[in-house]
């Protein structure tokens, strides 16, 4: 019975240090980035928005989960400048976009993570914008030391409305696209 116990004990130890427990890895803020583009019938902008904070969760190389917070006050435009820019930073922030007085950040928490590859992922998660929560659906592709998506977002599902020819038919060339682009690099 001794004999027993030990080889037990012996078996849940080697099973213990084969498993991989999962590693959480806490992005740094000031070098992970999110570029955007809006586009319009007449031309587009594109800017920056910064992390707060963030990380990625590993077992062993694989991603499997995340989970960040974007400050959307930082929220900026970088094709332009001067007055021009403050008057698109404002509009922006103002409640016909991002409300950003009344809604200071945006989540994003991972729900879903398959392997696509040894270092691709296809991520389904939670993206929070203005108090609204919708699903979107991304790759992610990592390195040791960094990890990078790109994916477009539908404003008009976070009540962002203002220029869409989806909502307001007599708009002509003044239309903005109701969906934008996102690039993000992650640094950890």
């Amino acid at each position: 019975m001794k004999n027993l116990k030990s080889i037990a004990l012996a078996l849940v130890v080697a099973l213990a240090t084969v498993s991989v427990s999962a590693q959480t890895k806490k992005i740094d803020a000031a070098k992970s980035s999110i570029n955007w583009l809006g586009k319009k019938v007449t031309g587009q902008h594109n800017g920056t928005v910064n992390f707060k904070e963030g990380n990625l969760v590993f077992r062993g190389k694989k991603v499997t989960g995340g989970n960040f917070v974007v400050d959307m006050t930082s929220l900026t435009a970088t094709d332009l400048q001067g007055e021009y820019q403050g008057k698109l930073n404002g509009h922006l922030k103002a409640d016909d976009f991002f409300g950003t007085d009344k809604f200071p950040t945006a989540t994003l928490v991972f729900k879903k993570v398959v392997a696509k590859s040894a270092t691709t992922f296809a991520v389904t998660g939670n993206l929070t914008i203005k108090g609204i929560t919708k699903p979107v659906t991304f790759d992610l592709a990592t390195t040791a030391n960094s990890a990078t998506a790109k994916f477009n977002v539908d404003r008009t599902k976070y009540d962002i409305k203002y220029g869409s020819g989806s909502f307001f038919s007599n708009i002509g060339d003044k239309a903005i696209n109701d969906e934008f682009e996102l690039d993000v690099t992650l640094k950890f």
